[in-house]
C-alpha cells in the first residue's frame, strides 16, 4: 500500500525529477535543476510505491481577494503522477493530504487550475466562472495612446517581477502567490520568452510589465503574466503591444475580469473570418479553467460584506474531501449544518434553525453560489445544490457580485 508523507529531498528529490520527465513538465537539464527549489519552497507531499515517491502534490501560500477582503489562500500549484502508478487514487489521496494539512493550519480558501473538470471536484473544488483567452492581432489594437520606450527584464529580475505581482490591481477572485522564490522558478523554467516593463515606483520599483512566450518570430506569442497598478498602465502595456505588431502577428492572453478587450480590437468579425483556418487565427474562446473551495466556512462568511438584501438559511452541507483522508488527518472538512447569515456583517455557525428555510450543497457548489459564479438558480440546475424556490430567488439577489477572476497569474 502506498504511503503518504511530506517530500524530503534526499530520498525523493532524483524520483520526483524522473516523474517530471516521465510527464514532459521538464524537458531539459536547465529546467530540471530548477525542481529542487520548486519542491521545497512550495509545500509539498509524495506517495511512496515501493520505496520510491511515485507521485506528488504541492501547494503555496496565498491570500485570495473577496471583494474587498483579503483570505489566507492555498494554491495547489502541482500534481502529477509517475507512469507506473497511474489509476491507484494516489493522486485524489496525496492532494487530499496536501489540503487537510493547509486547512489544519488555518488557510480559509483553496484554489487551483485544473487539466480536467471533475477530478478535483472530488475533493470539494467548484469551477471558476469562464476565463476569456483572447487571440489578437496587436496591430488591430485601437488603443491610440503614448507609450514610453520599456524597461527589458529578465528572468534575474525575479523579486522585483514578484513584488510587481503582489501590488498589481487586483479585483474579486484576484490571488497573490508566496513565496518569491517560487515565481524564479517559473521565470527560469520558460526557455524562450521575454519581459518587458515600467519602474515607475517611487523608488523606482517595477510597477506594470508582461512576460510573453517568444517561440517564433512572428508569434503566436501567450502571455503568461501581467501586471499593472491602474487601467492608464494597463492602455500602456496594450500600446506597447501594438508596436510589436509589425512583427507580432498574435498574442494570446486571459483577458482582466473587468476589461472587455474586444472594445479595443479593430473589426474583431472581419479578423476572425479571414485568419479562421491558419497559424494565426484570432478568436475569444471562454471556458472554466481554475476552481476553488471553502476551507473554513466560518472565517469566509465573516469576511463577507455584502450590499444585496440580507438573507438567513440552514445550510446542509457535504464535503467529498473525507473518503479521501486517511485516518489520522488533521482535518476532514467542513461537512455539517450550518445556519447561514449574508448581508453587510456575515456569518456561519453550527446548527439549524427549524424556522428557517434549508440550502441543500456540496461544497464545491456553495463555493461558487458564494463567490458569485453562477446565481443560485442557475446552481440548482447544473451542480449539486438545491433548496425552496423562494431561497433560491432570494439568494439570487443578495449574491449579485463581480465576476471572480485570477487576474494575470495563471499558476
Amino acid at each position: 500500500m502506498a504511503i503518504i508523507r511530506a517530500y524530503d529531498p534526499k530520498r525523493d528529490q532524483d524520483a520526483i525529477i524522473r516523474v517530471w520527465r516521465e510527464v514532459h513538465w521538464i524537458t531539459s537539464d536547465e529546467q530540471a535543476k530548477w525542481a529542487p527549489q520548486f519542491m521545497e519552497k512550495a509545500r509539498t507531499d509524495v506517495a511512496e510505491v515501493n520505496g520510491e515517491a511515485e507521485c506528488q502534490a504541492s501547494s503555496a501560500d496565498g491570500t485570495f481577494r473577496y471583494l474587498d477582503e483579503d483570505l489566507t489562500m492555498s494554491a495547489i500549484v502541482g500534481v502529477t503522477t509517475s507512469r507506473i502508478a497511474r489509476k491507484q487514487r494516489l493522486a485524489q489521496r496525496v492532494t487530499a493530504h496536501r489540503i487537510a494539512q493547509d486547512a489544519a493550519n488555518g488557510v480559509e480558501i483553496c484554489t487551483l487550475t485544473m487539466f480536467e473538470q471533475g477530478f478535483y471536484d472530488l475533493m470539494g473544488f467548484g469551477t471558476g466562472p469562464y476565463g476569456h483567452r483572447v487571440r489578437f492581432d496587436p496591430a488591430d489594437l485601437t488603443v491610440d495612446r503614448p507609450f514610453r520606450v520599456p524597461r527589458r527584464l529578465k528572468a534575474d529580475d525575479w523579486e522585483m517581477i514578484h513584488a510587481a505581482m503582489i501590488n498589481r490591481r487586483l479585483t474579486h477572485g484576484g490571488c497573490r502567490l508566496y513565496p518569491a522564490e517560487l515565481l524564479q522558478v517559473e521565470l527560469n523554467h520558460a526557455e524562450k520568452s521575454f519581459l518587458l516593463g515600467y519602474c515607475d515606483g517611487p523608488g523606482g520599483e517595477l510597477t506594470h510589465f508582461f512576460w510573453a512566450s517568444d517561440h517564433e518570430e512572428h508569434g503566436p506569442s501567450y502571455i503568461y503574466m501581467m501586471a499593472y497598478q491602474d487601467h492608464d498602465q494597463f492602455l500602456e502595456l496594450l500600446a506597447l503591444m501594438r508596436s510589436l505588431g509589425d512583427q507580432i502577428r498574435l498574442f494570446q492572453m486571459v483577458e482582466p475580469p473587468d476589461v472587455q478587450l474586444q472594445d479595443l480590437i479593430k473589426q474583431p468579425f472581419r479578423a476572425r473570418m479571414v485568419s479562421e483556418k491558419g497559424s494565426f487565427n484570432t478568436l475569444i474562446r471562454g471556458d472554466g479553467y481554475w476552481q476553488a473551495r471553502i476551507c473554513d466556512l466560518e472565517a469566509c462568511m465573516a469576511k463577507t460584506h455584502l450590499d444585496g438584501p440580507p438573507a438567513r438559511f440552514n445550510l446542509a452541507l457535504r464535503d467529498p474531501i473525507e473518503k479521501h483522508l486517511d485516518t489520522d488527518a488533521p482535518w476532514r472538512g467542513i461537512s455539517g449544518e450550518y445556519v447561514i447569515s449574508l448581508g453587510p456583517e456575515s456569518s456561519a455557525g453550527l446548527g439549524a434553525d427549524p424556522a428557517l428555510p434549508t440550502l441543500t450543497a456540496s461544497v464545491g457548489a456553495f463555493t461558487r453560489l458564494w463567490l458569485g459564479v453562477r446565481p443560485a438558480t442557475g446552481l440548482a440546475v447544473t451542480d449539486d445544490l438545491d433548496g425552496p424556490p423562494e431561497l433560491l430567488s432570494a439568494l439570487d439577489r443578495t449574491l449579485r457580485l463581480p465576476v471572480p477572476g485570477l487576474c494575470g497569474w495563471e499558476y
